[in-house]
């Protein structure tokens, strides 16, 4: 593997001496921001229309040993500039509305420096991209002095009827005045319905600052929805080029998933074998649901072996008379993805992975090691394009036998750290492209105490799964026989994360204070996968094939078990449609549950009713009621088992207002047996 220890210094190379530029001209300069191998640049600054070599006004960088074909020939010769440093090249007197082109050079292929152009001290240009040739052009031109663009947004892509969903990205300051105040506008099919006021903010030109709005959004109904947000108001003036304004986003809202284990434990189950070892599972440890359900995708990840790495299989159209399956091994998967124990999709498309090695460079030193991001787009996933890093977007290395992976937002990821026994946040934040190694922007903690104990043999797998709902995270502890769950919304930073770490971070911390309780301590064997189904918590027990359901709703209390009667479970997942899948690492099976025919399961589909918003302070509203008697009746039952609340379906279709309620957990019973959890907050 490619890897070195960064160290990030920062040094200034003094540029000559000020241009004296004549009437028509701009003085420019040249930040060049290198990466952790600044050795490997080199750049020419050429106008425009010619490539590299062709009349440079300037040459940079490796100038002795890297020249104009050098770009992407894996190769890392020494000199040139120092490595995470910044260099001020220039100045030059350019002609004012021309156009020049940076040509930048990476001789390994991967990332790039960051060029910024910069006319008196303001940025009016900034380039970085991976791979190992490209030019940049800029037009050289003084800054309007007020310019706000959105330059990324991390809204979720696939986002759920009643779950609530925040709008979040990142602006730039393209003007020359710094921001201290802005406005934030979100559009929803084109109407405006969020605004937020950002004041006592400080945006230098050319910075960015990264916006949440406050919301949430809790989407209605199941669709695609056009999102854009754009900033207005900018120190109480108006932007100079709105053109660069707006961000945009193709949304997808899918619909309420509902709650199938009450149907399953009235009636005895069937089990359909869906795949097996003819469709490629080789010691299947997980499996996930892409979330965009037009792609109809069922992922299941293999163990496989330590030195060729994990594998995945997936399922188009999975159980269905027409299904059909890819089995794909990423070029590096020995690194990146070495004896998987879980899988996890973000809501945005992308997936993480959790290796179960002690060190995934296998040369016995330093357990560098840790969960890593993959795209799902099939031009990219597991292609053989993109270098000796494979095609995986990004790879975090303080977690040596990871055990466990649970999707928070965007590229967030929980992830149970099998050898510190801690369970660690991960945010990748923006990725590094496919087949890149910059990690430096990730923000990770550390939250420790629970002395979570993974199989000793390595093989059974400690999963979690985040509600997301409330923000527990649910954890299975293997070696403890127990479930614990942790407050992901408690704690705070108290000092630098406590292992490792082998390279450098924005953020590496340890967390205190945080909360965190034992919710089973009984009855479990080698209890491995877990899933939240409405208000029920499913554990899986690989010793006995048994899938062990709790109530949420009260102290936790085992209510049932749905008996595979096979050994060897370890992932359990729930479906778009509410049915039970899991995978068999000792039959090498994927296995669906199905309810029996008698329990009216096509009606339960089509109709999962849901409350939002939740968590709640005022007033929640149903969803998917259509169809329901109005006289049916609806009650909110505390903890306890006391009723606080009796009202009926047509009552409720108006809304129900839970503000006089105390703080908590409350069960919404629709009719007899139909339940969902709503938490009420101040």
């Amino acid at each position: 593997m490619r890897y070195a220890l960064p160290c990030f210094l920062l040094a200034l190379t003094p540029a000559s001496a000020l241009a004296q530029c004549n009437a028509g001209e701009l003085e420019i300069t040249i930040e060049v921001l290198t990466d952790d191998w600044g050795n490997e640049t080199y750049w020419q600054l050429v106008p425009y229309g010619n490539t590299c070599g062709q009349s440079p006004l300037f040459t940079g960088g490796n100038t002795g040993t890297i020249n104009c074909n050098s770009g992407g020939t894996q190769t890392s010769p020494a000199g040139g500039y120092a490595s995470n440093t910044t260099y001020t090249e220039g100045p030059w007197c350019l002609t004012e509305g021309a156009q020049y082109t940076i040509v930048a050079i990476d001789s390994y292929g991967d990332n790039q420096a960051t060029y910024r152009v910069l006319t008196g001290g303001v940025v009016i240009a900034e380039f970085n991209e991976a791979g190992g040739f490209h030019l940049f052009s800029f037009t050289v031109a003084t800054p309007a002095p007020y310019d706000m663009g959105i330059t990324a947004l991390t809204t979720p892509l696939y986002n759920t009827v009643g779950l609530g969903t925040y709008f979040s990205g990142t602006v730039r300051n393209f003007g020359s005045e710094t921001i201290t105040s802005f406005t934030l506008n979100v559009a929803l099919n084109g109407t405006t319905e969020f605004t937020q006021d950002f004041t006592s903010v400080s945006i230098p030109s050319g910075n960015r600052y990264e916006f949440k709005v406050d919301g949430p959004w809790l989407p209605s109904a199941p669709g695609d929805v056009a999102l854009s947000i754009w900033a207005t108001n900018l120190n109480g003036m108006p932007d100079d080029a709105p053109a660069n304004d707006a961000g945009t986003a193709a949304l997808i809202v899918n619909d309420a998933v509902p709650d199938l284990v009450a149907d399953y434990l009235s009636a005895a189950p069937t089990f359909t074998v869906v795949a097996d070892d003819d469709e490629d599972l080789l010691v299947p440890r997980d499996l996930a649901f892409h979330p965009d359900r037009d792609r109809n995708e069922l992922w299941v990840i293999n163990k496989d072996v330590e030195s060729s790495g994990g594998s995945t299989v997936r399922f188009f159209n999975p159980g269905g008379p027409d299904m059909t399956f890819l089995w794909q091994r990423d070029p590096n998967a020995w690194h990146f993805m070495s004896l998987p124990t879980a899988i996890a999709f973000g809501d945005n498309g992308n997936f993480s992975t959790a290796p179960g090695v002690f060190d995934a460079n296998h040369n016995g030193g330093a357990p560098f090691t840790g969960i890593t991001l993959w795209s799902s787009d099939p031009a990219i996933y597991a292609q053989n394009l993109f270098g000796p890093l494979g095609s995986h977007l990004d790879m975090l290395h303080v977690t040596p036998h990871s055990q466990g992976i649970a999707h928070d937002r965007w590229n967030t990821y929980w992830v149970v750290d099998g050898y510190n026994h801690d369970i660690v946040m991960h945010d990748f934040r923006s990725d590094h492209g496919p087949g890149n190694d910059f990690h430096g922007d990730a923000i990770i903690r550390r939250y420790a105490g629970m002395d979570i104990q993974r199989d000793p043999n390595d093989h059974i797998v400690s999963h979690c799964e985040l509600d997301k709902r409330d923000g527990w995270l649910y954890a299975v502890d293997h070696g403890n026989q127990r479930v614990i769950r942790l407050d992901t919304r408690s704690g705070t930073v108290s000092g630098p994360g406590s292992f490792g770490p082998y390279e450098t971070y924005v953020e590496y911390s340890q967390m205190s204070g945080h909360v965190w309780e034992e919710i089973v301590s009984e009855g479990l064997i080698e209890p491995a996968g877990i899933a939240i189904s409405g208000n029920h918590l499913l554990v899986s027990d690989h010793a006995n094939g048994d899938i062990v359901v709790y109530d949420m709703l009260g102290s936790f209390a085992e209510i049932g078990r749905i008996s595979t009667g096979v050994a060897g479970i370890m992932g359990i997942e729930i479906g778009p449609d509410g049915r039970l899948w899991y995978v068999n690492a000792t039959t090498h099976q994927l296995v669906r549950v199905d309810l029996d025919q008698n329990v009216g399961m096509q009606e339960r589909l089509s109709a999962a009713v849901t409350a939002y918003p939740n968590p709640a302070s005022g007033i929640i509203q149903l969803a998917n009621t259509a169809g329901l008697d109005a006289g049916l009746p609806v009650r909110i039952i505390e903890a306890t088992g006391r009723i606080a609340l009796r009202t009926s379906i047509g009552a409720a279709r108006r809304g129900i207002d839970v503000g006089h309620l105390a703080p908590g957990a409350y069960a919404l019973v629709i009719g007899e047996s139909a339940t969902t959890r709503i938490i009420i907050e101040r």
